[in-house]
């Protein structure tokens, strides 16, 4: 009888280490998507962001934006968090003859400024800086620019909505093509749901203000899923989106598929 029950017990409390274990790995897999969607949260990130362009001034040729996004937080004081946010494009287009042409374009560095500690509203501000770098012809500017950036966002709930901004104007180098001039906005809506799941849309919104009138807009529509796990013991987020762009340059793509895969490295509180 005695053994009966020492057996009873001992399944309880094996089932109830399971449960509870269960419930942990459900809450930090939301808790690190909600910080996987905030661009100044106190996480490392390594994210790879392949955007394949289709249709529009493509027609049935595809062309290829791979991002390559390292996201570094820096401790400044026990009151203000430096996120360091570079930027490296690598490109594949299509171009008139049936070629194709491939290297790396100018590489972004921005840099926020922003509060350690947070309530619902998050905000971030800084500069950002285009280095030409580019090895593509096609997208070498040889110019260097600089601009303000900024994001601001609501985490509420299973919501995390924001929007981040900036814009870039030429300062030295050699034109190759018109100066740089150039408006981006990312409005970013997740809706977060269970095992660490989200429903996502992150449109980028760019105007080229030196681009003729009627031709300086891309402005996409879209929205898909993103998904937070481990591979081994690796944090991970995944991602995936479509998006049509309704207003966009005559060269343009009018369809963006977009695929992301980052690799996630919570920082350990002090």
């Amino acid at each position: 009888m005695r053994h009966a029950r020492l057996l009873d017990v001992v399944v309880a409390v094996i089932c109830l280490t399971i449960i509870t274990r269960a419930r942990c790995d459900a809450q930090n897999e939301n808790d690190l998507a909600r910080a996987s969607q905030n661009p100044v949260a106190n996480l490392t990130s390594f994210p790879l962001q392949f955007n394949y362009y289709s249709a529009g001034g493509l027609e049935s040729r595809t062309a290829l934006l791979l991002n390559v996004q390292p996201v570094l937080p820096l401790t400044l004081n026990t009151k203000w968090l430096l996120i360091s946010r570079t930027v490296v494009p690598y490109t594949n287009m299509p171009l008139p003859d049936g070629t194709r042409t491939t290297g790396i374009g100018d590489i972004q560095e921005q840099m926020y400024f922003t509060p350690r500690e947070s309530g619902i509203f998050v905000w971030g501000v800084g500069p950002i800086l285009s280095i030409p770098t580019a090895t593509n012809d096609v997208m070498r500017t040889g110019q260097w620019a600089l601009g303000p950036t900024a994001v601001g966002l609501v985490t509420y709930g299973r919501w995390v909505v924001g929007a981040l901004g900036n814009n870039l104007w030429r300062v030295g180098g050699v034109n190759h093509g018109p100066p740089i001039n150039q408006l981006t906005i990312q409005p970013f809506i997740n809706f977060n749901i269970p095992s660490g799941w989200s429903i996502t849309t992150a449109p980028i919104i760019t105007s080229n203000w030196s681009a003729p009138q009627g031709q300086r807009w891309t402005l996409p529509v879209g929205i898909g899923l993103g998904k937070v796990t481990e591979i081994g013991r690796q944090a991970v987020s995944l991602g995936m989106q479509y998006y049509h762009n309704a207003e966009h340059p005559p060269q343009a793509g009018a369809d963006q598929w977009r695929f992301v895969f980052a690799l996630l490295y919570p920082v350990a509180r002090r």
